[in-house]
């Protein structure tokens, strides 16, 4: 009787170790598959404009993506397409403004996703006497700080800003310039240029009342003739997007952004707590501080639902650089806009 019952045990042991091996074998799930690696280079340092992308980071969305992305800042100015093509990069941020540049000189560069969109163009110290500027059609003849001086950008937007305003006689070569990098507030405290641009309104203009400007105030490209272009858009190369979008991995990178817009808009109190531990915010200085609090609530509404930029206002941009002779007539009206933009993965 004894051997029956240890027998009986010993076997239902048996059926039962068994049973749990089968559904321990059947309830293994696959490994996950690789991220893709992605390197984003962008287009100044680590700011507000950035938000999407470190929401995206910190949230955890990316890895939802199955994305690995890394986000590289410029030691100093680079030409992003030759980085994508030696192989330190895979997309950039860039603004329309130079894309259609770089278009129109032939660079190999696509544009496929808008995520920012603010409000900007020529900063000016309303309170300052000497320059003594309170409308557009002040500024002719003034010093201007701009990134690419001495070139024709600088004298170009504020050129366009003063006509707009009713000045036609203003000669485009009274202009002084002045290049103040884009330490635009330095600049003009600093007594080197009069005016500024291209300023995005939710960093320099918190920035200014930050370090003491008296009346920092902005004329906007949007309300005297210029081209809007104050939007910071995603790039890369023709053959850099044909490698990875066959596997959607640019899809993934529109709609993992996307996704960490809409946190921005509806939790923005988290966003904060993100970004603020991304920038080491703890333990700037005061006034830095103030800064970093200022430009993140100035920068908030400036997220677009919406990635596509249409054809239309790409020709527009593009004609306006060839009035002002910022780029070649012939190149820049032979150049197609879907040569260097494209909605196919921005819908």
């Amino acid at each position: 009787m004894k051997l029956i019952v240890i027998s009986t045990v010993f076997s239902a042991f048996l059926l039962n170790k068994t049973l749990a091996q089968e559904c321990a074998e059947t309830d293994k799930t696959p490994p996950a598959p690789p991220l893709t690696k992605l390197r984003i280079g962008l287009e100044w340092f680590i700011n507000p404009d950035h938000l999407p992308l470190i929401v995206a980071k910190r949230h955890g969305i990316f890895e939802e993506f199955g994305l690995d992305v890394e986000l590289i800042e410029p030691l100093n100015h680079w030409e992003a397409e030759e980085e994508i093509i030696a192989g330190n990069l895979d997309v950039a941020i860039t603004e329309p403004l130079h894309l259609a540049q770089d278009a129109a000189k032939n660079k190999p560069v696509l544009g496929f996703s808008r995520f920012l969109h603010t409000d900007g163009g020529v900063l000016y110290d309303a309170a300052d006497k000497k320059s003594n500027i309170q409308r557009p059609a002040d500024m002719c003849g003034k010093t201007i700080s701009y990134p690419g001086s001495p070139g024709p950008g600088g004298p170009a937007i504020v050129d366009t800003m003063v006509k707009a305003d009713g000045n036609m006689d203003c000669d485009i070569a009274s202009y002084g310039k002045y290049n103040g990098g884009f330490f635009h507030t330095d600049a003009l405290q600093s007594g080197n240029a009069d005016v500024a641009t291209l300023i995005f309104w939710n960093f320099e203009i918190p920035e200014a009342k930050a370090k003491g400007m008296k009346e920092p105030a902005f004329f906007s490209l949007k309300e005297w003739g210029v081209p809007d272009f104050c939007q910071l858009v995603l790039m890369t190369t023709p053959k850099r997007y044909e490698e990875l979008e066959p596997n959607g991995t640019l899809r993934k990178l529109v709609l993992a952004m996307r996704k960490g817009t809409g946190l921005i808009h509806q939790q923005p109190e988290l966003a904060r707590q993100y970004y603020y531990d991304y920038v080491k915010a703890a333990s700037a200085d005061e006034t830095q501080q103030a800064i970093i609090a200022a430009t993140f609530d100035a920068t908030l509404p400036a997220f677009p639902n919406d990635n596509n930029m249409s054809q239309e206002y790409y020709t527009r941009l593009m004609q306006w650089l060839i009035d002002t002779n910022q780029v070649d007539a012939e190149a820049g009206s032979q150049v197609l806009v879907g040569d260097y933009w494209t909605n196919e993965v921005s819908w």
